[in-house]
């Protein structure tokens, strides 16, 4: 996410965003299961299965988040402040974080991975696409005041679609 981000941001246009971030992802994704199947072994059905998903999303959600985050960080205001927040927030929507404070508190059940590397990734992935991406002050400030709410959204979101998926 952070790649895409970055690419996003340094593209000139809207169309060099989409293309370049597209192109990443897929070759990306490629390099991925090639390397899971070729070199670790896996089986090659499953992940080709799994390519084929990555690569749709290569080709569609990718570049849309590419071209929202290419937008948003160029414009003042309050709007690009809140798509920035939502964007910044998909790093933090996989419970990695919520996970170590409920660990801290007592309350994660026994036997719970834990994935703090993960968890402080998503964090600073989080601050650098709302915090040091936008190239105005007041987007800057409204992306991160809203970051939290738009995590806990973003989380929200996530479980729904996960509750879709069979099995």
């Amino acid at each position: 996410m952070l790649a895409v981000a970055l690419l996003a941001r340094a593209a000139r246009s809207v169309r060099v965003a989409a293309a370049t971030s597209a192109v990443f992802f897929t070759v990306m994704s490629v390099a991925y299961y090639g390397w899971a199947v070729g070199v670790l072994g896996f089986g090659l059905r499953a992940n080709l299965v799994l390519l084929a998903a990555w690569t749709v999303l290569s080709l569609t959600a990718v570049p849309l988040f590419a071209v929202v985050v290419h937008l948003a960080t160029r414009r003042r205001g309050v709007l690009p402040g809140t798509v920035l927040a939502g964007a910044a927030a998909v790093a933090l929507a996989d419970r990695t974080l919520w996970q170590l404070w409920l660990a801290a508190s007592g309350g994660l059940p026994p036997g719970t991975p834990l994935h703090p590397v993960q968890a402080v990734a998503g964090v600073v992935v989080a601050l650098v696409v709302a915090g040091v991406l936008p190239r105005h002050g007041r987007t800057r400030a409204v992306a991160l005041v809203l970051l939290v709410p738009a995590a806990v959204l973003a989380t929200l979101g996530v479980d729904l679609l996960y509750g879709l998926l069979p099995g």
